[in-house]
This record gives structure tokens, sequence and C-alpha cells, in this order.
């Protein structure tokens, strides 16, 4: 059906003579303004996950240390590909929350930061269907967008609590700077949150489809995702 839409609007364009800049790509005439929209937030969330991901290891360098010869530029293009076509060794070919939970097992040895952000990727890339761009024919499912934001607010109250036998956290984030407390983390964070959120939203309005909301617990367990 995609394909067959594909080439009747393809052969509408070609009837129709018009011209267009050299920047457009025939597929964009399958896009709703939906598709385009749910597109931006999904390029914004994963600049946030960007910037959280090199001020992570900029905290906690050790991190980064654990795997011979990785820099954060490395790690950028490890985690941040798309189709995610390849699951990761030295995280147990974990992905999503299974790729967050084992970031603070206290007997893994591996780099936490990679196991968190590979995990918070690979969860929110499976909330816009584990697809690179949208097409009308795409259609998302907002309790899923919704789960995930949860899922980041669970994340968010892991890193504040969850602690090693000695007392320390696992992954550090916000702290006291000069008297004065460092939230830039749970900014960025919240900001995740807020598109997912508003992206759910937008989807439950188109579909009719009503998000079943849930009450957070501490310590409750990751929300399920789609894929």
């Amino acid at each position: 059906m995609k394909k067959f839409l594909t080439f009747t609007l393809l052969c509408i364009f070609l009837l129709s003579g018009c011209n267009v800049s050299s920047d457009f790509h025939i597929k964009d005439l399958a896009k709703t303004n939906i598709d385009v929209i749910s597109e931006i937030h999904m390029n914004q969330v994963i600049v946030l996950l960007k910037d959280l991901t090199v001020k992570l290891y900029k905290k906690n360098p050790y991190e980064l240390q654990k795997v011979q010869g990785q820099t954060i530029d490395s790690r950028l293009k490890q985690i941040f590909v798309c189709p995610v076509y390849k699951k990761h060794e030295e995280l147990k070919f974990k992905e999503g929350t299974d790729a967050i939970l084992l970031g603070f097992e206290p007997e893994f040895e591996g780099d936490r930061i990679f196991a968190l952000m590979v995990g918070l990727y690979t969860m929110i890339h499976h909330s816009y269907n584990s697809k690179c761009e949208l097409f009308m024919l795409d259609y998302l499912d907002a309790q899923t967008l919704y789960n995930s934001a949860r899922n980041i607010e669970i994340v968010v109250w892991r890193l504040k609590t969850k602690k090693k036998d000695n007392g320390q956290l696992f992954i550090l984030t916000n702290s006291l700077e000069s008297d004065v407390q460092n939230l830039s983390y749970e900014r960025l964070f919240g900001k995740v949150i807020s598109l997912q959120d508003t992206m759910a939203s937008i989807v439950s309005n188109r579909s009719g489809r009503i998000i079943k909301e849930v009450v957070q617990i501490a310590g409750m367990a990751f929300l399920p995702i789609g894929i």
C-alpha cells in the first residue's frame, strides 16, 4: 500500500511539471504535518540526549576509561545510530530499559554511561516505531510515547538514589557548586520528558485514544515500550 501511494504521488508530481528547490526530496510528498512534527520532536530529543551524554562523560571520566581506546566522540557515534542494527556485546546485547538497568547493576564492570545512554536512545527510538523517518502510514502509539516519558522520570530517580556499596552514586549528575546546586542535568532530562509528553498528547488527539496515566511510585519498574 505504501509503495502504491508513493508511486501515485510521484506520478502526480512529475505530471504537474512543478519546479522545486534542489533540497526537495520526493519522499517528502508522503509526509503529513504530524509526520514532520514527529520528526522535529524526535530530532530535538536526540540533540538533548547527545548533550546529556557529553555532560555525563565529563562528570564521570572514569567510565570512559573502562574501555580502551574510547573517546566521547567515538561513543556518540556508537550510541546514536539509525537504524539501530547492532546490539553491543559489552552490554550483553541489551538495549532499551534492559540496558538502562544494566548500568545500575552493582556487579556490572563496564561503562555505565554507555549502558544508560544506549538504553535511553533505543527506548525512545522504539517509541517512534524504530524509524529514522516518519511517513503518513507510520502511526505512532500515544501510550508508548507516554510510557517512555515516565521511564525517563524513573531514570532520573535512579540517578539520584541508586548507590554502590560504598555509598557513592553509580553515576554522578547534579552537584553543589559554591553552595549552589547544579541542576543542569535535570533540566535536560526535563526537556526530553516534555517533548515525549507533548508528542504523546498530539498523537492521542489525532487517534482519539485515551492515554492511561500512571502514578509514579518511587522504585517502580519501567513501563513497557512497544517495538
